[in-house]
C-alpha cells in the first residue's frame, strides 16, 4: 500500500500543537466557559471603526487581499514613524516567527529561548530542524544577559526574547535591551516579541535604528486592538533582511478583512487608549480578588495578570481544574518555578466578579486535596 513520504525530519516530531484552544476545551466538556480569561484576546473588542469596516466590505469579500498590504503598511509607518521597506505583514506574530525561523535556521542550527518562553517559537524551531537552548528565568522575568551569554556559547543565529514577557507579564526595561545589543554575536539576530507592548510602561521600549540589522520585533492587532480572530500582525526592521521575506512567505496569506480592519485600527488610538483604561481597572479588580483569596500577584505590563498560588505547581493546576470545572477559562506556565501561578486574561467588570466568586472554592478544593 501507498504512503506519504515524510522527511527524516517531520517523521521524527511528535503529533503535537503548542496550545488546546479554548474552543476545543468546550467541546470536550460540553459545555461553553462563563468566562473566557485564558487565551489573553482582548474581551473589549476591537475599535468601532474597525467593525464598520468590516460590515462594509461585505460582498467585496470575493477579492484577494493586496499582497503588498500597501494601506496597512502605509498606516504603519505613520504611527512608527519608519519606511514602508523596513515592515513586513503577516498571519500574526506566529506566521512571521515561522517565516523569520524558515528564513534563518537549517537543520542544527542553534537557536537560544527561555525555558517556559512563548511555545509557539519553539514550535517553529522544531519544524525546521533547528536545535533548541534554553536558559531559565530570573526573577520571574526573561534573563537577557544569560539568554546573550548561551547565544556566545553555543554560536546561536536568534536570540528569542519577548517583552513584556508571556506567561508572566513582567518586563525589562527599554535600556536593559538597547545596552544588551553590542554584547550580541556576529550574526545572531535578536527576535524581538512586542505582542503586549501596548500595555506596557513607555520606559519598556528600546530606542532602536529601524535599521539596525541586529533586531526583528514583532506586533500583532491580536492583544491591544482586539483582534485576535482575524490572526494579522506585522514586524519591523532592516529593510534587507525584511525584502527576505519576499522570498519565503504566502504573499496572500493575509486576508482583505483584516488588512482593511487592521489599517482602521491603527489610526484609532483613541479607542486603544480606552482599551487601556478598562485592562488597567480589570488589572486591579484581579489584584484585588488574590488578595482577598490571600494570594498575590506579579507586577504586569500586559493584558493578563499572574496570580501567585503560594505554592508549586501541583497545587496552582489544582487551582486551575476548579475554576474550570466551574466555567472559568485560565492558563497556567508550564515550567517551574513559574508554574506556581495561574494567568489570568483582564476582562469585564462581569467577567471579574465571575472570578471572584469561583476562585475561593477552586482554593478551597485544591487545599483539600493537598492536604
Amino acid at each position: 500500500m501507498t504512503h506519504p513520504r515524510y522527511t527524516d525530519l517531520i517523521a521524527a516530531l511528535p503529533s503535537t500543537v503548542p496550545f488546546v484552544g479554548p474552543d476545543e476545551q468546550e467541546r470536550d466538556r460540553g459545555a461553553v466557559f462563563r468566562a473566557r480569561l485564558g487565551a489573553n484576546e482582548s474581551l473589549f473588542g476591537p475599535s468601532p471603526k474597525a467593525i464598520d469596516v468590516l460590515k462594509d466590505l461585505g460582498a467585496d469579500i470575493w477579492k484577494y487581499g493586496d499582497p503588498t498590504h500597501f494601506d496597512l503598511k502605509s498606516a504603519l509607518t505613520r504611527h512608527l514613524g519608519c519606511a514602508m521597506g523596513n515592515i513586513i505583514v503577516g498571519e500574526g506574530i506566529d506566521g512571521l516567527l515561522g517565516n523569520m525561523v524558515r528564513l534563518l535556521i537549517s537543520p542544527g542550527d542553534a537557536v537560544v529561548t527561555s525555558d517556559g518562553a512563548y511555545p509557539t517559537f519553539n514550535y517553529h524551531v522544531a519544524g525546521f530542524g533547528g536545535t533548541l537552548h534554553k536558559v531559565t528565568y530570573r526573577d520571574d522575568r526573561e534573563d537577557l544577559p544569560a539568554l546573550i551569554a548561551k547565544a556566545h556559547e553555543v554560536q546561536a543565529k536568534i536570540i528569542y526574547l519577548a517583552n513584556p514577557d508571556n506567561p508572566m507579564g513582567t518586563w525589562l526595561e527599554g535600556s536593559e535591551i538597547e545596552s544588551a545589543l553590542d554584547s550580541l554575536p556576529e550574526g545572531c539576530i535578536l527576535a524581538l516579541d512586542e505582542a503586549y507592548i501596548e500595555f506596557a510602561p513607555q520606559s519598556a521600549l528600546p530606542n532602536i535604528a529601524f535599521e539596525d540589522p541586529r533586531v526583528l520585533r514583532f506586533r500583532t492587532f491580536s492583544k491591544g486592538y482586539g483582534m485576535a480572530g482575524a490572526r494579522i500582525g506585522y514586524a519591523f526592521g532592516a529593510a534587507d533582511l525584511i525584502r527576505a521575506f519576499d522570498k519565503i512567505r504566502n504573499h496572500f496569506g493575509v486576508n482583505q478583512a483584516a488588512l482593511a480592519m487592521a489599517s482602521a485600527a491603527i489610526d484609532d488610538q483613541d479607542w486603544l487608549d480606552q482599551v487601556r483604561d478598562q485592562v488597567r481597572v480589570s488589572k486591579e479588580s484581579i489584584a484585588q480578588i488574590a488578595q482577598d483569596n490571600g494570594l498575590s500577584t506579579l507586577p504586569s505590563a500586559t493584558n493578563f495578570v499572574a496570580m501567585d498560588c503560594g505554592r508549586d505547581g501541583a497545587f496552582a493546576k489544582a487551582v486551575l481544574d476548579g475554576l474550570m470545572a466551574q466555567g472559568i477559562f485560565v492558563r497556567m506556565p508550564f515550567v517551574a518555578p513559574q508554574n506556581r501561578c495561574i494567568r489570568i486574561s483582564t476582562g469585564r467588570p462581569e467577567d471579574m466578579a465571575l472570578l471572584a466568586q469561583t476562585l475561593p472554592g477552586a482554593l478551597a478544593q485544591a487545599r483539600k486535596q493537598a492536604g
